[in-house]
């Protein structure tokens, strides 16, 4: 401790006109002290006001620069002597030296920059006033080809001063992005993919920009797919595959990269982890599992790389991934029915899976998770039903393979998710099927739980479901008893505030149910039709300019009906209609205006 507090007074004293030797000995006796005490050490280093002599020592011509650097950067290891650094006026001349062309100058100026600069928000500020970024960045251009330990070792350093630079900060990513950074990041990975640090800084480099938008653009035009896979390939431990996971992740939004991923063998790596990890209870295994059958999911989510391994049905992957939807793993099953899901994209694979058998093993899933089932795997499975429900040659196929009933399984369901996916896998199977839409239309447990859920205010997506699955029984069916069903049930009230709704595609559904509903059981409904305002709404729809003509039209066609109900014909006619539908006889729509001058004719010989 004597010997410190010496060679700190000393340096305070020798620096004006030190000899270097003098200086030498002082060095080398806190570098000792900061090896022996680190924290200790640097709280007495600043107290010593010996940063702000060190600001002046560092010069290129100096023999002690680095050693200067070097104690800099073991005292910034610290976190509170980031910003003392900075006070000191450190940075300018540290980033000065990045131009000198001794190594071990540039090594211990690399390590002092990037350790000021972790976590610190005053280093990197004033690292990137001072310019320091674009110097390092010329630096590894010109190293990048360099194989010998010493520029591998200052490549190591520059690589990580970057990252701590840029970490978690937008703004100063971009930069590095901008200053085309990616592309020789990518060239090092190739050049050094036997230098373990190096490798494993360029990863976390890459971990670090992915997430950028415009990162991805510049990734997709080097060939880091291909890198990434080689690496992966070699890779045995557990960690080094996540760090490689963790840039893939991110990089496999890209739709391009996704391609090429695939393109580069990457599905076939994930293949052979699912292979290895299935049977496996260890910790590091399951986690593997995941990850690996989470991005080939992923890459399936991209048209031409999905395209590219679904090969009409015929391919390898297809068909492994076809094999995972039976299996005991839930990770596996989720994976296998997501993977389905993405498949089921257009309708020539949908007609494709399901001539094949598909759906008998997703309701052979379903099956297994109806009591306390898992709900990402039901709502999975329930997501390709409803996929492979799209295309019209499917629809009948599908219900009598019983996907209805397998899918009425999970009305008892109180997860928004299921109950979202159920909801729109039968609006899908009922569309243009009259005689299914009939036997569900008059499935009471159905009609009433789908009243229920139209209440369901804090899940706008399941409310909105409920609503368009009710008013598609009725317009698929065009079934009387349909109808009952749902009045008895309290259902129209929830018809007439979906013709209110803010998608015109609702209003329009909701407005053609509501006429059918007038033109087949006008008697048995007209209660509810008078109680839920009715016929205000249409008075509002049909003097609003903003409404769309086919909800103007359908307003019109649902008026006409109406007035073959006396309370409802008594409202119709204190509400002055004609007026409001003269006006739409010249509606620069030809539909329109010929509507309106039949529903005029309608209500005077009514009135």
């Amino acid at each position: 401790a004597d010997n410190l507090s010496e060679a700190l007074k000393k340096l305070k004293i020798t620096s004006t006109d030190s000899t270097a030797d003098s200086l030498e000995g002082c060095l080398d006796c806190l570098l000792q002290a900061l090896a022996q005490n680190n924290m200790e050490t640097s709280e007495k280093i600043q107290k010593s006001g010996v940063l702000q002599v060190f600001a002046s020592l560092l010069t290129p011509q100096s023999s002690c620069t680095a050693k200067i650097a070097n104690i800099i950067a073991e005292v910034a290891r610290n976190e509170f002597m980031r910003n003392p650094c900075v006070d000191a006026g450190l940075i300018p001349p540290l980033v000065q030296l990045l131009n000198c062309k001794d190594q071990e100058v540039l090594l211990q100026t690399g390590r002092a920059l990037g350790n000021i600069c972790y976590d610190s928000h005053e280093g990197r500020n004033a690292v990137d006033h001072a310019g320091g970024a674009h110097i390092v960045v010329d630096h590894l251009r010109s190293l990048c080809s360099k194989t010998d330990p010493a520029s591998e070792k200052l490549l190591t350093v520059f690589c990580g001063m970057l990252m701590n630079y840029s970490n978690e900060n937008d703004t100063l990513q971009s930069q590095l992005i901008n200053m085309g950074v990616i592309p020789t990041l990518v060239k090092l990975l190739g050049i050094h993919c036997q230098n373990a640090a190096l490798t494993e800084m360029c990863l976390v480099a890459f971990g670090n920009l992915a997430e950028l938008e415009s990162s991805k653009e510049q990734f997709a035009y080097t060939n880091i797919a291909e890198e990434l896979v080689k690496l992966f390939k070699k890779q045995i431990e557990h960690d080094k595959k996540e760090m490689i996971f963790e840039v893939l992740a991110p990089l496999a939004e890209n739709d391009v990269i996704k391609l090429q991923l695939v393109e580069a063998g990457l599905v076939e790596c994930l293949l052979e982890i699912v292979q290895k990890t299935v049977d496996s209870d260890k910790e590091d295994d399951i986690a593997e599992l995941k990850t690996a059958s989470d991005l080939m999911v992923l890459l399936l989510l991209g048209d031409e790389s999905m395209q590219k391994l679904f090969e009409g049905g015929k391919g390898s992957v297809f068909q492994r991934v076809l094999s995972w939807i039976p299996s005991n793993s839930h990770q596996l099953q989720l994976a296998g029915a997501l993977a389905i899901a993405n498949f089921a994209r257009n309708d020539g694979n949908c007609i494709h899976m399901v001539d094949n058998g598909i759906v008998q093993k997703l309701m052979d899933l379903l099956d297994r998770h109806v009591e306390d089932g898992n709900v990402t795997v039901q709502h999975a499975a329930l997501s390709a039903l409803r996929n492979l429900a799209i295309p019209v040659v499917n629809k009948a196929k599908m219900l009598s393979a019983g996907v209805a009933e397998a899918v009425l399984k999970f009305l008892r369901s109180e997860m928004p998710p299921v109950q979202f996916k159920l909801l729109g896998t039968l609006r899908m199977l009922i569309d243009a099927q009259a005689e299914a839409a009939e036997q569900l239309g008059k499935n009471v447990k159905l009609v009433e739980r789908l009243v229920e859920w139209c209440e369901a205010k804090d899940h706008a997506g399941v409310m909105g479901e409920s609503n368009r699955l009710l008013s598609a029984l009725i317009r698929h069916s065009k079934s009387k008893d349909v109808i009952r069903t749902i009045v008895q049930s309290g259902g129209i009230k929830h018809l007439v505030t979906m013709a209110t709704s803010e998608h015109v595609i609702m209003q329009n559904e909701a407005l053609v149910a509501l006429a059918l509903i007038a033109a087949l059981e006008l008697v048995t409904a007209e209660k509810d039709l008078e109680n839920a305002q009715l016929v205000q709404i249409l008075h509002r729809l049909l003097s609003d300019d903003r409404s769309a003509p086919e909800i103007k039209y359908n307003s019109m066609v649902l008026i006409c009906a109406l007035i073959g109900s006396e309370p409802l014909q008594k409202e119709v006619q204190s509400m002055a209609f004609l007026e409001v539908i003269s006006k739409l006889r010249s509606h620069e729509n030809k539909t329109v205006a010929q509507q309106a001058s039949l529903t005029e004719q309608r209500l005077a010989v009514e009135s």
